[in-house]
This record gives structure tokens, C-alpha cells and sequence, in this order.
């Protein structure tokens, strides 16, 4: 199983003239430089930055012209048909648009692929259907990057194609280095093309589709205040459902995203919130993360993603409520699937003696094709090393992998794509489809190709400040309450103490995955504390070693019944030899 290293973080500033600057404690400022935000100005953005200071989205190679593009074509009574994908930042870019353009006097309609049928990004028959439904532009979201082909298909049909996405850039090695190969559409609108001037790369395909649609009520001359308003929700739970980094102006789009969908506009989305058990005021990115994202995703792993997108667009109560509840009963049938499907990997892993290699490729046959990532990101947690998830489809096997940071699975797959039928995807994850016959030749190529360190596969543990739990007061926890939103590339502060006593142990939940304990410094100071994971498997260790143990652990305000604790969240620990 994967081993982890526990690093302390020395990131060096003046935190006291930091601190004395922004009114925060050192400790504060100490943890904010091990984010990487170094200048005041990006301090000052970190901590304050508004929707107003996003960046302007004029500055996106392409923005303006895809823009007029398309207030052309609303302004000569054009139809107009967005291509989306099917998992949550698709849905999301797709209502995005549809919504935007439509308050702007469009004829748009929206088609999402099937992820079994059509797979993912625009294909012939979706060119073939939008020719067919007499459109007149296709606007993609979320993908068309890598779709050259089916792009000059589509113009040779006479149509008009403005393309949006964030994936990266196809390229070919050539002579004289990386060449970058675009579609020849109308429009390209995508951060990541080298020559576009936009100051920050990293942003989701929903958010690109907000900018667009914000450049053309800007053009239109048309005050839409309330309009993006509410789109910006469904920016944020693309932002953190496509698992970006809640840094730069990403931090601004999910921390106001947060408070909109505390008292959400949006009829479907309330009720969602509802079924789900959540109430609207305690949404944070745990709760679009684990909770409402899935239920979004499941009906594109397992049905279409269209559901959603009605969802979305509902405003009968009994709509909501019919769509709302079958999105969940969905997630839940996933869930249990993905279960099977780990303990099936893990079995394979373990018996082939897989877990030697540095790069992981598990087929599964019987694994429905649409949680092949999702079981890919467990084995990837599990061993701490790439991992990819084949399994039967139509035409071949398709697959997914799931990245650790030393690995680039984009490029890695690029070195072997004679070996692929298609391909795509980013640093962190990426999706393939091979012919039966390759699958062995990947696995070993693979593999060869690695060049990962026993280093690169140690999950590290970054602590941001070695501190006794004593100093971990009600002050502090609420002061980190500046820091959020939390999820990645803004993770929450990690503490750590060592030789810490552990009492009063108990275990809790229907899956016994929560315990609960007094813990008791070298000093003397008694705090409560709660460990979520294995409690059976934590309870026996601690015993073995008397009660003592090294945490790695983050302060928090428990609200229970009005009344407001403390309590310690150990989130990892261990013992000293």
C-alpha cells in the first residue's frame, strides 16, 4: 500500500510585516506563503479579492471575435447549437451558454454527447444531427480542442464553429520543436493556446463559457447584472467539480459561487441541495465536491447527461423534485458500483503482482466504462502511482487514469499513441480508447517510459507549521476561516505535534469510519478530537502504542445545538520508533 512522508514547509517571508500589513497573525501569513502567493498584491487578492478584479476576459485570444460571431448570428435570427460534455463541467458550460445567449434573444439548444454512445467531444453524428436540426453555428463547451476533424467537417457543411474549452493543446514534435495543432475553426477561445495573453491558464471549461457570455452582454451593451450573478454558481461548482486549484481568480469565482448557493436562484438547484440532505446555508466544497457534484456526474455515467442540464432549466416544483431525486438514486447505484469495481482492481493488483510496476493498467471487463476514473482515482490514492482503468466498450476497450504530480499523463500518453486509438486529457487525468490486442504492449511501454523515482511515489504530507495543540485556540480556528474556500491547490492547513495521549477512544457511524477521543499534550492542555477513516484499524494502533502517538491535525469550530467547541480533526498520524 502507498507509504507517506511527512514534510514540514520552510517557505521563507517577513511574516510579521505581512501580518502587521493585512491585520493577520503571523501563523496566518505563514500559511498563506506556503500557497505560493508571495507579492502583496497576490496576498491582497488572496484575502480580498472580489468578483469585480477578476481578470478581464478580453484578454482571451479570440474572445471578442467568438463573441461578435455569435451576437452576429442572435442579431440574423440564427439557430444555434451547443455541444457540450457529459460530466458536471460540461452540464455546467452548456447551461451556461444556453442560458446567457438565450437572455440575449438566441435560438440556442443544447446537445450533451452520450458518454457510452458517442464518447467524448464533438463527433460526426453529432455534426450530422446539428446539419440535420438546420443549425447554423455550433458553439462547443468543455471540449472541440482536439476535434480537427470533425471541426472541417463541420465547416465543409457550411456551418459556423466558435470553439471554448480549457483541455490542452494538441501539439506535434516537429524540427524546430512543440507545434501546436488547433482546429481551423471560426473562433478558438481556449487560456492554454501559447499565444493567448489571458494572465491565468488554469480555469475550468464553465468558467471560459461565463467570460464568453459576459464579453457578449458587454458588446450587446446589455446590463445582465443579475444574470451573471447567477451564473457564476455554476462556474463554481464546475471549478471545484473539475477538481481545478482554488487559487488566482478561481478562489474568487468559488468563494462568491459559496455564498449564492447558500440562497440559490435556481429552482432545481435548491431542491438538489434539499434531497440531498444538505441545508443551503452549510454548502461549502465538500458538499459540490462529494455530494451534489456526483449526483451531477452519475447521470452522465449513467444515463445522459441531458438530466441534469433539465434540472437545471426546471422551474416546476414537481420537475425539480422528479429530476432531482433520480439524480440522487443514480449516485447512489454509482456508488455502489464503484465499490465492486475498487475491490475487483485492488484484487488484480495484488494478485499479479501489479504493484511492482510504477505505472498501473488494470482491465476490467465487467466495470461499467463511465466509473473507470472514478476507480482509477482510488487505485491512484491506494498504491500513490498512476493509475489507468480499461474496460470493455463498443468498439475496443476505453479507459481512464488518474495522476500523482510527478507524472504528466497528457505527455505520457503522447509518447505512446501509436499504441491508441484516441486520446486526451491533462497533467492530472486523461481518457483513451486502445485496440484489445495493445493492451499488454501499454502496459509494459508504460512502464519503461515512467521514470518515477520511490520518491515520486511517496505521498507527501506537507505540514505547514509544527505547532503544540495548546496554541490551536477558538481565536486561531476562527481566523483560518479566512483562508477558505478549501480543496486543491488551497488545501486546509496542516498542524502537526508529537507524543500526544490519546483517551477515551470510541468508534461511530453505520460504517464505523468516525472516532472520537480526548487528546492530552506533554502539558497538560485536554482538547477533543475526532479522527474520519478506518476507526477500527486507528483504535487498535493507538493501543499498541499505549495511547501515544504523533498527529498531523487542523482545529476546527464544532456548532452543535447553538453551543460552539473546539475540537482537533487529526487527519493523518503516526508513531515515533
Amino acid at each position: 500500500m502507498g507509504k507517506e512522508k511527512w514534510v514540514v514547509m520552510t517557505k521563507k517571508a517577513d511574516f510579521d510585516a505581512m501580518a502587521k500589513r493585512f491585520k493577520i497573525s503571523p501563523m496566518l501569513a505563514r500559511i498563506i506563503r506556503n500557497r505560493d502567493v508571495i507579492t502583496t498584491e497576490e496576498v491582497d487578492y488572496y484575502l480580498n479579492g472580489t468578483p469585480e478584479q477578476m481578470h478581464d476576459p478580453g484578454k482571451m485570444k479570440d474572445m471578442e471575435k467568438g463573441a461578435q460571431i455569435l451576437l452576429s448570428a442572435i442579431r440574423d435570427g440564427k439557430k444555434i447549437r451547443v455541444i457540450g460534455d457529459y460530466d458536471a463541467d460540461g452540464v455546467c458550460a452548456s447551461y451556461i451558454l444556453k442560458k446567457g445567449m438565450t437572455e440575449l434573444g438566441g435560438d440556442v439548444s443544447v446537445t450533451i454527447p452520450h458518454r457510452v454512445t458517442d464518447g467524448y467531444g464533438l463527433n460526426r453524428r453529432l455534426v450530422e444531427a446539428a446539419y440535420e436540426d438546420r443549425m447554423d453555428v455550433i458553439v462547443t463547451c468543455d471540449n472541440g480542442i482536439a476535434a480537427r476533424d470533425e471541426i472541417a467537417f463541420a465547416k465543409s457543411m457550411g456551418m459556423t464553429v466558435v470553439v471554448t474549452d480549457h483541455h490542452e493543446i494538441p501539439y506535434e514534435e516537429t524540427e524546430d520543436g512543440r507545434k501546436e495543432v488547433l482546429p481551423i475553426a471560426d473562433a478558438v477561445i481556449n487560456p492554454k493556446q501559447k499565444d493567448c495573453q489571458y494572465p491565468y491558464k488554469e480555469i475550468c471549461g464553465a468558467l471560459v463559457a461565463y467570460k464568453l457570455i459576459q464579453v457578449m452582454c458587454q458588446l450587446a451593451q446589455k446590463e445582465k447584472e443579475q444574470l451573471l450573478s447567477e451564473l457564476l454558481e455554476f462556474a463554481a461548482i464546475a471549478t471545484v467539480c473539475d477538481v481545478m486549484d482554488l487559487l488566482n481568480e478561481n478562489r474568487i469565482v468559488v468563494k462568491y459561487g459559496l455564498k449564492l448557493l447558500g440562497h440559490s436562484a435556481n429552482p432545481g438547484l435548491r431542491k438538489l441541495i434539499e434531497v440531498c440532505g444538505l441545508s443551503e446555508r452549510e454548502i461549502g466544497c465538500y458538499h459540490i465536491g462529494f455530494v451534489l457534484g456526483p449526483c451531477l456526474n452519475a447521470t452522465g455515467r449513467l444515463d445522459t447527461a441531458m438530466q441534469a442540464l433539465e434540472l437545471f432549466a426546471a422551474e416546476d416544483e414537481r420537475e425539480c423534485t422528479a429530476i432531482a431525486i433520480a439524480l440522487k438514486e443514480m449516485n447512489d447505484q454509482r456508488k455502489n458500483m464503484t465499490e465492486q469495481g475498487v475491490e475487483s482492481a485492488i484484487r488484480q493488483v495484488e494478485e499479479n503482482g501489479y504493484q511492482k510496476d510504477q505505472v498501473l493498467v488494470v482491465y476490467l471487463p465487467e466495470c461499467h466504462e463511465s466509473i473507470a476514473g472514478i476507480v482509477a482515482g482510488r487505485l491512484k490514492e491506494t498504491y500513490y502511482r498512476p493509475a489507468f482503468v480499461l474496460t470493455d466498450s463498443e468498439d475496443g476497450l476505453k479507459g481512464s487514469g488518474r495522476s500523482i504530480e510527478a507524472y504528466s499523463m497528457y505527455d505520457k500518453l503522447c509518447e505512446v499513441k501509436d499504441l491508441l486509438e484516441k486520446f486526451g486529457g491533462h497533467k492530472m487525468a486523461a481518457g483513451l480508447s486502445i485496440k484489445p490486442e495493445n493492451l499488454e504492449v501499454l502496459r509494459i511501454r508504460l512502464n519503461q517510459n515512467a521514470a518515477l523515482t520511490q520518491q515520486d511515489m511517496t505521498a507527501k504530507v506537507r505540514i505547514d507549521i509544527p505547532m503544540p495543540m495548546v496554541y490551536a485556540s477558538r481565536e486561531f480556528a476562527h481566523e483560518l476561516q479566512k483562508l477558505e474556500p478549501f480543496g486543491t491547490g488551497n488545501r486546509k492547513p496542516m498542524f502537526a505535534e508529537r507524543n500526544v495521549r490519546l483517551r477515551n477512544c470510541t468508534v461511530h457511524g453505520r460504517h464505523r469510519n468516525v472516532a472520537k477521543f480526548t487528546l492530552d499534550d506533554e502539558s497538560g492542555y485536554r482538547v477533543s478530537g475526532v479522527y474520519f477513516g478506518d476507526a477500527d484499524t486507528f483504535m487498535q494502533e493507538i493501543n499498541q502504542h499505549n495511547g501515544y502517538v504523533n498527529v498531523v491535525y487542523y482545529p476546527e469550530l464544532n456548532e452543535y445545538k447553538k453551543n460552539v467547541s473546539l475540537q482537533i480533526v487529526v487527519s493523518h498520524y503516526g508513531f515515533s520508533d
